[in-house]
């Protein structure tokens, strides 16, 4: 049974070229702070592999401290938030984020909450973020502003352009912060054109291997000292996360990035055709197609079942080789238990909400894939059974 796969913003197949890279990485057991020609030869790879994520992020004659490698997503965000809220030179103590952040962002923010940071959330209604709201929120006390580029479960696109430099408007000093894991390579990500200071990125929504993400830092950061590190030791990138570098992921990354930085427009135009085109035979089927009231990301699609539950559909559909999600797959299953908040966002109850799944595509896929899909929802729509919501 030939499988569909379309949960890929849960994550990706590994690219041949990655896997070559990866592979011929192997090969190269230096340790790349070791002193002689085999560390400097693992060094070089990793130097090599960061300057082609940098130029993935269109960020021209990058230094080795723009990118700082990490074990993920979660760990960027982590040393994004954290990072900034601790350094000695703070002065001030607001930050500025969403009601619908991925838990990497959110755990982390009630951990500075309980250590007396303040955190304004803003509603993203519809996946939209208000700008009047935004701007009677940021003040001269505003240390952080962390908005991620594309939700996680609805691909709604947030105005965070917009936001940034409304924020460096009102104070230059403030720093922002993007996780853009789920637009990385779906779309054009320049920092620069942002206004980002930092942006968190992950290897495996990319093509890439899993364990391996990493922290673009600016350079106005860097100068200003706005950013400490979580985690210590040997003093490994540039000082900002000690350890032993994950060296073949690290190769593998940098691989994956070159592959889709060459193929961007191409995927872009491609999965901007596969959305339309499942958008168009989902609607045509008895499920609500969530769409965001702005801008949208090329990728994902988020639908509301008629009072099924969207994990008995989706064993439903993986009976038949058919692979979506329910939810974000970055938390533990006891986790992902809570209602979504960004899905209550778009007005829904809690009983809609869990009726909600969610289609993520990659230029891999195929109208024939979309078509299987529509199949097999439609089928299950009529045979599975259904319960009343409350």
């Amino acid at each position: 049974m030939a499988e569909v796969y379309l949960d890929n913003s849960a994550t990706t197949p590994i690219c041949d070229e990655a896997k070559r890279a990866m592979l011929s990485a192997m090969e190269c057991y230096g340790n790349p702070s070791s002193l002689h020609s085999k560390g400097f030869e693992s060094s070089k790879m990793i130097e090599e592999a960061r300057k082609k994520i940098l130029n993935s992020l269109f960020v021209r004659n990058g230094k080795a401290d723009n990118l700082i490698f990490t074990a993920g997503g979660t760990e960027a965000d982590n040393l994004a938030l954290l990072g900034v809220a601790y350094t000695k030179t703070r002065r001030a103590n607001r930050i500025i984020t969403t009601d619908s952040e991925h838990s990497a962002i959110e755990k982390t923010l009630q951990r500075l909450e309980a250590d007396g940071f303040e955190v304004v959330r803003l509603t993203t209604v519809g996946g939209r973020i208000d700008m009047d709201e935004f701007g009677a929120a940021m003040n001269k006390n505003t240390l952080l502003v962390t908005i991620m580029h594309v939700n996680n479960e609805t691909g709604a696109l947030y105005n965070i352009k917009d936001c940034f430099k409304l924020a460096k408007q009102i104070n230059p000093d403030v720093v922002t912060h993007t996780d853009a894991v789920q637009s990385y390579m779906k779309m054009k990500v320049s920092p620069l054109e942002l206004y980002a200071d930092l942006v968190s990125i992950s290897a495996h929504k990319i093509h890439g291997p899993k364990g391996i993400g990493a922290l673009y830092v600016s350079s106005d950061v860097i100068k200003k000292k706005q950013l400490q590190p979580i985690i210590y030791g040997g003093g490994q990138e540039s000082s900002f996360r000690s350890g032993t570098e994950n060296f073949i992921g690290i190769v593998g990354f940098g691989a994956a990035a070159e592959r889709g930085y060459k193929n961007l427009a191409k995927d872009i135009g491609v999965l901007r055709d596969l959305r339309s085109y499942a958008v168009d035979k989902l609607s045509a089927l008895n499920v609500r197609v969530n769409t965001p009231l702005g801008e949208c990301a090329p990728h994902i699609i988020n639908i509301t079942l008629p009072s099924i539950k969207s994990e008995t559909m989706l064993h439903h559909l993986s009976a038949s080789a058919i692979y979506v999600s329910s939810g974000s797959a970055c938390s533990s299953n006891s986790a992902s238990k809570r209602v979504s908040r960004a899905l209550k966002g778009f007005g829904m109850t809690d009983f809609e909400a869990d009726c909600s799944m969610r289609i993520s595509l990659s230029a891999q896929n195929t109208k024939d894939d979309i078509d299987k899909l529509v199949l097999a929802i439609e089928e299950g729509i009529k045979k599975l059974v259904k319960i009343s919501g409350k």
